[in-house]
């Protein structure tokens, strides 16, 4: 079998960020302070069982401890409301802020927009962190919640354009995107919204990374018999990764180790491996060795057609 990977593989400049700042934070730990992430810090498996060993507990959101003295809470790379950066200080933790760089600007862009009166629209997964984060910012001066809507496709844009246009058919309107959307979701998200707005706005806020990504996979493509994509099945630009690879007519798995090989993937003379953005390197190793040696999961047998 013959191996090809995608031009572009490895983590992005936020996931590494992120876990450069969750290690130094923890290593070395100081005697007696409590550590934690708030809610998981990136989408791999392997990664976070790596910070859990190295002593970061994982927040949930919805149900924080009443104190959270003397504890270093850090905040995912997907970013959260300032709301809840808001709470987690009040209960006394050091928040350090792990966000993407290229989210926090979205965040800010969000709060900007929604500030000078337009009507935000969200294009992204509805219980995505990200999307949750950014729609925090799209607050009043006094903290009251403003207009955001949060579409997933071209229909639900439309749907939602339309009520808004029937209750305010003047509206000034904008529209930002979850970093790890395609630019062909967001263009037909956007053609949805100026059916009734035609003025929208449309915020330039995909990371380049993501699309340098899908470029990258869309190319394997064209070299490839079958691909698999590593990373994990929480990660959302590594899901839209195996909807690209699936579009483009290629059998194709989503593996986060080599025990998601399935033994069908030996039928195809060339194997291409792409990765999504928070895809450790020895994860990706560990897959490409596992192909070129054959070694692969038998309980997993299935048509190749049907992915896993």
């Amino acid at each position: 079998m013959r191996v090809l990977r995608a031009k572009v593989l490895g983590f992005c400049m936020g996931v590494r960020r992120a876990v450069e700042l969750a290690e130094g934070e923890v290593q070395p730990p100081a005697p007696g302070r409590r550590y934690f992430t708030l809610g998981p810090l990136i989408h791999n498996p392997q990664v976070l069982g790596s910070l859990k060993n190295q002593g970061l507990e994982i927040l949930d959101e919805k149900k924080l401890p009443p104190d959270l003295s003397n504890a270093v809470v850090i905040i995912r790379a997907h970013g959260v409301s300032p709301g809840v950066e808001k709470e987690l200080a009040g209960r006394g933790a050091l928040v350090v802020d792990a966000t993407c760089p290229r989210v926090k600007a979205n965040q800010l862009k969000a709060r900007a927009l929604a500030a000078a009166g337009r009507r935000i629209f969200l294009a992204g997964e509805a219980d995505h962190g990200e999307i949750a984060g950014i729609r925090g910012y799209v607050t009043a001066e006094d903290g009251a919640a403003l207009f955001c809507a949060v579409v997933g496709n071209a229909a639900e844009a439309a749907a939602a354009a339309e009520k808004l246009y029937r209750e305010e058919p003047a509206a000034k309107t904008a529209l930002i995107g979850q970093t790890t959307i395609s630019p062909e979701e967001y263009l037909a998200i956007g053609e949805g919204i100026r059916k009734f707005f035609p003025r929208l706005k449309i915020a330039d806020t995909i990371c380049g990374a993501t699309r340098d990504r899908q470029k990258a996979l869309r190319e394997l493509c064209g070299l490839a018999d079958a691909v698999i994509v590593a990373g994990g099945k929480e990660s959302a630009n590594t899901r839209r990764l195996f909807a690209i690879a699936g579009a483009q007519g290629k059998p194709c798995w989503l593996a986060e180790g080599p025990e998601d090989l399935p033994p069908e993937i030996a039928a195809y003379n060339t194997v291409g491996i792409c990765a999504g953005a928070s895809t450790p390197d020895e994860v990706i190793d560990a897959i490409e060795k596992a192909l070129v040696m054959g070694e692969y999961n038998p309980a997993l047998k299935r048509s190749s057609d049907e992915g896993y």
